[in-house]
Parts: structure tokens; C-alpha cells; sequence
């Protein structure tokens, strides 16, 4: 018999070793998150995923679920939280949603419409980042990275290239490619590269496929974020 803890009021089983995450995806329980996916080590940068376990503020990502606890996650007081962390990263980069070709498979987008994000509430940086169309087969958008990091971890972790890091700290970090141009047509990158269909959002996109699936019948078009939670390895699948 497996052990539980409530989510919300709900139990949920875990076995050990699980995060409060990993054992609510196995149920079928949504908890709005950006960087976590089920096949990297959690590092818990985004924050989105925080919750209330016993009282306190943690990020389920990244703590071990046990017998008893009692995690809130579905309130007023952390969806305005997660609210303002979906602000910041909106004005910290430049989306424009209407314009993206990852519209509607975006989990950024997909997580504001969610959460109700109505506005960005804070200026817009504007910042100045490169379109790196080098690359025979992928265009890299620097405008809308989060950085989440899951290219890093896939390229360095899966496809064993490192081709991806982060650069700087805070509000100067920002994503670069390991080559001595900066250029991704200098590295050993591929399009059938794990770390080629894990953004999350609009960074690395294929080219000559744009617009294959039209916008209105994609992923998020059709039901929301959290619907089912094939929602957590949205990022893996091929354009059309």
C-alpha cells in the first residue's frame, strides 16, 4: 500500500523517493510549472511551481513528497504569486504572441491564460537579443527565452553536445551557444537533437515547417494547460 499526502484535499499516493510533483503528475494532478520536466533533474529556478506544504512556501519540484503532508496549491493567495512570476518573464523578454509561431503550443502563453495574466503590470524591458539564423535547419530567437534551461540540460544530458548555457546573473543572464562565434552553425547541433523540440516557449524553432499546424487547432488551442497531464512533456513533440 502506497503511502499518500493531500493536495488540496485530495489524497494523493507516492512511492518513496517522489517529489510533490512527480507524484501529482502520476495522479493526474496539474501544478503550473515552466522548468520542471519529467525527464531532467528539477533545479527549481522558475518558482512557478511553488506550493504550501504544511504552511510553508517550497517549490514542488523539488521537494521529496511524504506521508501526511498537506500541500496547497489551487489558491487565491499562489495563483497571484504565480501571476506576478509569468509578469516579470513577459517584460523581461520580448513576446509577442500574436506574431510567434509557437503560439497556442506555447506553455508560457498557455500558463498566463491559465492563471488569468491579464496584463504584464510591470514596463517592458525591451531588451536588445540577437536572431541566430545560421543554423541549415534551426532559427534560435533569443527574444523569448526564460530560461528554463531544459536545452541546456537536454543537449548537455541527452544528445551529450553542450551546446546550450546560461550567461550573466539576474536580470543580465541570458542563454548563449558554446561556440567562439556565439553562432549555433558552428557547433555539432541538429534538428533531431533532443534539446532541437524542448523550449517551452518560441527560442528554437525548426525551420521551413512554420505555420504547418495553423493557429486555433494547436495544442493549447484545443484545451487548456493542466487538461491532461500529457501536458508535461508537451515540449518533445514535432512540429504538424
Amino acid at each position: 500500500m502506497k503511502d499518500t499526502f493531500l493536495l488540496d484535499g485530495e489524497e494523493v499516493a507516492f512511492t518513496p523517493g517522489q517529489t510533490v510533483m512527480q507524484a501529482a503528475t502520476a495522479a493526474g494532478k496539474y501544478i503550473p510549472h515552466l522548468c520542471w520536466h519529467p525527464d531532467f533533474a528539477a533545479h527549481g529556478s522558475c518558482k512557478l511551481c511553488t506550493v504550501r506544504i504544511d504552511g510553508r512556501l517550497a517549490t514542488a519540484c523539488t521537494v521529496r513528497a511524504a506521508a501526511g503532508q498537506s500541500v496547497e496549491s489551487e489558491t487565491e493567495e499562489l495563483a497571484d504569486k504565480r501571476r506576478t512570476l509569468l509578469q516579470l518573464l513577459f517584460v523581461e523578454g520580448n513576446h509577442f504572441c500574436p506574431s510567434c509561431e509557437k503560439s497556442g503550443d506555447c506553455v508560457l502563453q498557455a500558463t498566463a491564460y491559465r492563471l488569468g495574466m491579464l496584463s504584464p503590470h510591470f514596463d517592458h524591458f525591451y531588451p536588445d537579443r540577437a536572431v541566430d539564423a545560421s543554423h541549415p535547419d534551426v532559427l534560435l530567437d533569443f527574444n523569448r527565452c526564460i530560461m528554463c534551461e531544459l536545452c541546456v540540460q537536454a543537449s548537455r544530458d541527452v544528445d551529450g553536445k553542450d551546446v546550450f548555457a546560461l550567461s550573466g546573473r539576474g536580470t543580465r543572464s541570458h542563454l548563449i551557444v558554446n561556440s567562439v562565434s556565439g553562432q549555433l552553425a558552428e557547433t555539432r547541433f541538429a534538428a533531431s537533437d533532443r534539446a532541437a523540440t524542448i523550449c517551452p516557449v518560441g527560442v528554437i524553432l525548426r525551420k521551413r515547417v512554420g505555420f504547418a499546424v495553423p493557429i486555433g487547432k494547436r495544442t493549447y488551442d484545443r484545451e487548456p494547460i493542466g487538461a491532461v497531464q500529457a501536458d508535461t512533456v508537451h515540449t518533445d513533440k514535432e512540429p504538424g
